[in-house]
């Protein structure tokens, strides 16, 4: 495969976002009506953008989990299916990003993080990209103590993964003073 920026090829997005829009077929970004393959385009351009600054890091990797990252907790697909498709490190990456159900919803971010830490630094920007993208206006219905939670998990996101990438912790770190005008 030809690849762009010395680091991700085309073919690795193309293949992943390809599945990523039949998984997410008909979900829409939370109180939007845009189809969610807005949230995965967004995420996947931090990477992109990130991985033209930080050349030495696995853009393959990082691209296509930043674009699959929601699939095995936002719809039926497994990590086995991953694995098959886009190999262990991708579907590793993928469930280190994956919410766990059985934890009360107060722990899982700490929980998160924790599986997240023990993986590449790839993966740790596509959690900080994440967050990046998910802070934007929060949505109207949102009481302050919500939109206070939010903003403390993206101060600790940003505080445990800040290394994994200085590109996407600089943009995190705007995102986060732009946020606290809503509070």
């Amino acid at each position: 495969m030809r690849e762009l920026n010395n680091n991700w090829a085309q073919e690795a997005y193309i293949k992943a976002y390809r599945f990523a829009a039949e998984k997410h077929i008909g979900q829409k970004v939370p109180g939007t009506d845009w189809s969610y393959l807005a949230h995965l385009s967004m995420v996947s351009m931090e990477v992109m953008a990130a991985l033209s600054h930080e050349t030495d890091r696995d853009g393959n990797l990082v691209v296509q989990v930043a674009i699959l990252h929601d699939t095995i907790e936002d719809t039926d697909a497994t990590y086995d299916e991953l694995k098959s498709e886009f190999g262990r490190h991708v579907a590793e990456g993928v469930l280190a990003l994956t919410k766990d159900g059985a934890i009360e919803k107060q722990h899982q971010i700490e929980d998160s993080l924790k599986r997240i830490k023990l993986h590449s630094k790839e993966i740790w920007m596509v959690k900080l990209a994440e967050r990046i993208t998910n802070l934007q206006p929060p949505p109207s219905h949102w009481s302050s103590e919500k939109k206070k939670k939010y903003l403390k998990q993206a101060k600790l996101i940003l505080n445990e993964l800040r290394s994994g990438s200085d590109f996407l912790s600089y943009r995190l770190t705007a995102k986060i003073l732009e946020y606290q005008s809503y509070i």
